[in-house]
């Protein structure tokens, strides 16, 4: 993904409240847009980080932010919001996706309706947009982390704590998912550098934490000497690790989260998460809204931006240039 040249070019933009104008693009400087933005759900703490980003970008752009979602993170609710915001026909849509090929259909009405449409944090089709091919590229950019890289970061992170021996799988929410997919992907590569661990089977949990952590005892059963777990978000590896507690195996299992809510604080000191991967939601916010006002005043974006992680541990954890990348509630 592109970032910093992308990053460095629109850091004036937030700054002043404007982007670079030409003659042609100059009326288009003066209308007040109105962005809307649709989480993957709304009760989530990294959505609601995301558009704390999202509306700082918009207070300094001079533009109207609505957010409008689904309280459970699902294309069947999703899509009938998404319907709703068409017909109010906003300037832009930033969304992100439940699912890569249910919303491709339901995101072109968007497009075929004349709304610029930026995917957040997930994508639709393949992620690659704007290449002239196939029927999900239409979007104009994708704002995320890069979740193949951060799958890899909690792999190395889950061989080191475990002596880079053993057994370890993923726990995940179901195939289909953009972004989960691909932080399976990007964990899964990476294990290939240890040798000496095996990773089994993928359990898929449907978002339940009561699944996971039944899954969990279950595997542990099975294999007992499985000594790690990756939970590809945050309900799949909290639920992982209540079922690594009620098999009496806290420490001895170690578990990698994916995410950082404030509770991660509590879970990661009192040892029942060993580490977890904290995207930064509120840059994903932030550079969704820049790129669609940028879209919008005239000017070229690119077609995929890029932002961090960092990686919170017990040794870390109350450090304030760590702190603040745990997501608000």
């Amino acid at each position: 993904m592109e970032r910093r040249s992308f990053f460095k070019a629109t850091a004036a933009v937030a700054l002043v409240g404007a982007a670079v104008m030409t003659a042609d693009n100059a009326g288009a400087q003066d209308k007040k847009f109105k962005i809307t933005l649709i989480p993957g759900l709304t009760t989530d703490a990294f959505y609601i980080t995301m558009r704390k980003g999202a509306q700082a970008a918009a207070d300094a752009l001079g533009v109207e932010l609505d957010f409008q979602g689904a309280p459970d993170f699902n294309p069947v609710t999703q899509v009938p919001v998404l319907d709703a915001v068409i017909a109010k026909k906003p300037d832009a849509i930033l969304i992100a996706p439940t699912d890569k090929a249910q919303l491709v259909q339901p995101l072109k009405k968007a497009n075929d309706a004349g709304i610029p449409v930026v995917t957040v944090d997930t994508f639709i089709g393949t992620g690659k947009y704007q290449t002239g091919s196939g029927d999900a590229d239409f979007p104009i950019s994708y704002v995320a982390s890069d979740n193949v890289l951060g799958g890899a970061m909690a792999a190395r992170a889950l061989a080191k704590a475990v002596g880079e021996k053993g057994k370890v799988y993923v726990s995940n929410v179901k195939p289909g998912i953009s972004t989960t997919d691909q932080r399976e992907e990007g964990f899964k590569s990476a294990m290939k550098e240890f040798p000496g661990i095996t990773v089994l089977d993928t359990q898929f949990n449907d978002n339940d934490a009561n699944k996971a952590a039944s899954q969990l005892q279950a595997v542990y059963a099975r294999n007992s000497d499985l000594v790690g777990v990756f939970g590809a978000n945050l309900f799949s590896a909290l639920g992982a690790a209540n079922g690594v507690q009620q098999a009496g195996q806290t420490g001895n299992i170690k578990v990698v989260a994916f995410d950082a809510p404030t509770s991660i604080v509590d879970n990661i000191k009192s040892g029942l998460v060993d580490l977890a991967i904290a995207q930064h939601p509120a840059e994903i916010g932030y550079y969704g809204v820049v790129t669609a006002y940028a879209h919008l005043t005239g000017n070229s974006v690119p077609t995929a931006i890029g932002t961090g992680f960092t990686v919170i541990d017990k040794a870390n954890v109350d450090d304030p240039n760590v702190a603040k990348f745990i997501y608000s509630d």
